[in-house]
């Protein structure tokens, strides 16, 4: 290393070139306004056909937590995640079980797509087991990310638009449908007679997976004019557009199809819907639109979550030899991606119900770190303790912490003997890794995930 660090004339810097329409359209992008579907039989079959109910409490919860980010995001405006902001607010230790929880999600994300893959291409080519397509989708897009091969990134704005196009195409179906049929009941998806509180609440809970990626506007801070200001404000909006969205969907395959009770199957139960709704047509497009979309996420959780590992490799905090390891001739970590790989074959054993809820699981933990990151930072860091201030840094994430817990305990109990067992695990690796807390364990460098993908320009493609 040199020992002159570089000045501010030859330091490179990210233009500051983003507005708020272009954060809020990334943050729905990441979203995927189609994941609605991904657990829409399961859900709706939990909730007894009361989906966009648990669609709105789900939002409610997200809103809080949302307003936490934002708040996070003034006090550390460069690209951050729940892991950094509670291992500033509470230290090493509390940030690194963080860290641990929410890389649940990450490893599960990926094997959720494959899951869909499978099931649906299953119900389209039934001659065809579902667990031949998840195979064939893992080592595809295992092969992609070890080349290297980046397409899809440069495709998820056509992706997008196919899938803006399907929604509007669904919605007005959706019109159609319930304007010929005798009109149902327009609260009873919401909150019916005889409701039970509980079951929304357990529905609720699996459907924060849908949520997932309103906090990636944060990545985009040192991108953003006036960050301080606007990223907060894309995150809310971010959050709140994909909710509405959410609500608005369900609601109107809701009001089409309202016998939940005769869904072919609960995992691919979107294809009755759209059958109703549009025919054959309608379901081919779907299916279509849909596996195109779970294909590019596959590829760039995977990406992702090969990165992450990459970069817990090289700061020490997994084995450096093994994920810290960068290909010499691909320029990227393909042992890391090798091993994602092997582990999403575990989509060959689990249900979609419960890797949903797993990834559920993680994500709750994470936001209820950072509601209450929040409140130590601001309130017992920097102790702003005026009626005003305790209102906006005390009131508001606590109220977003228990709102995540409430929905965290609802969850089902196979989900904590996973979730439970992968944080006693990260607990007794972190006891090793500091030596019985003797020392502090590694802190990543998540600014620096991302390995040189790019051969050097004198090397022919």
């Amino acid at each position: 290393m040199s020992s002159h660090p570089p000045t501010p004339a030859t330091t490179p810097h990210l233009q500051r070139v983003l507005g708020m329409p272009a954060l809020v359209l990334f943050g729905l992008a990441y979203m995927v306004p189609l994941t609605v579907f991904t657990t829409y039989g399961i859900v709706t079959e939990m909730t007894a056909g009361h989906l966009p109910g648990a669609y709105v409490v789900t939002l409610t919860a997200m809103l809080f937590t949302a307003y936490s980010y934002g708040r996070m995001v003034r006090a550390h405006p460069y690209a951050g995640s729940a892991y950094t902001y509670t291992q500033k607010s509470f230290g090493p230790h509390l940030g690194f079980m963080t860290g641990w929880a929410l890389l649940l999600d990450y490893v599960f994300l990926p094997m959720i797509n494959y899951l869909v893959i499978g099931i649906y291409l299953n119900a389209a080519f039934a001659s065809v087991p579902a667990w031949v397509w998840v195979i064939a989708a893992i080592v595809l897009v295992t092969g992609l990310n070890v080349l290297g091969i980046r397409m899809v990134s440069r495709l998820n704005f056509v992706l997008i638009g196919i899938q803006v196009v399907f929604v509007v195409v669904f919605l007005a179906g959706a019109v159609r449908a319930v304007a010929g049929e005798p009109m149902p009941s327009i609260t009873e998806p919401f909150f019916g007679a005889g409701t039970d509180l509980g079951m929304i609440l357990g529905g609720a809970a699996i459907l924060c997976l849908s949520f997932l990626g309103f906090d990636a506007v944060s990545t985009l801070s040192e991108e953003t004019h006036d960050p301080r200001r606007r990223i907060p404000r894309a995150i809310m909006l971010t959050t709140l557009a994909g909710g509405v969205l959410f609500v608005v969907i369900s609601y109107a395959g809701h009001l089409a199809f309202p016998d939940w009770r005769s869904f072919t199957d609960a995992d691919s139960a979107a294809l009755d819907v759209m059958r109703h709704v549009g025919g054959a047509l309608l379901a081919a497009f779907f299916t279509a639109a849909y596996i195109a979309g779970c294909f590019a996420s596959a590829m760039t959780s995977q990406a992702s979550v090969s990165r992450i590992l990459y970069a817990m490799g090289r700061d020490g905090v997994l084995p450096r030899r093994f994920f810290g390891y960068v290909h010499p001739r691909f320029r990227n970590p393909v042992r890391a991606n090798l091993a994602v790989g092997a582990l999403s074959l575990v989509a060959l054993f689990i249900s979609l119900e419960l890797a949903s809820a797993v990834v559920s699981f993680g994500a709750l933990v994470a936001f209820s770190f950072v509601n209450l990151s929040v409140i130590k930072h601001y309130v017992v860091n920097e102790g702003r303790r005026t009626p005003q201030d305790l209102v906006k840094y005390g009131v508001v994430p606590a109220i977003g912490v228990l709102l995540c817990l409430w929905l965290w305990t609802s969850l089902s109990g196979m989900t904590f003997v996973v979730g439970l067992s992968w944080v006693a695990a990260g607990f007794v690796y972190l006891l090793g890794l500091t030596r019985m807390f003797t020392r502090r364990p590694p802190e990543l460098r998540l600014s620096e995930v991302e390995p040189e993908v790019e051969a050097p320009a004198a090397t022919q493609s």
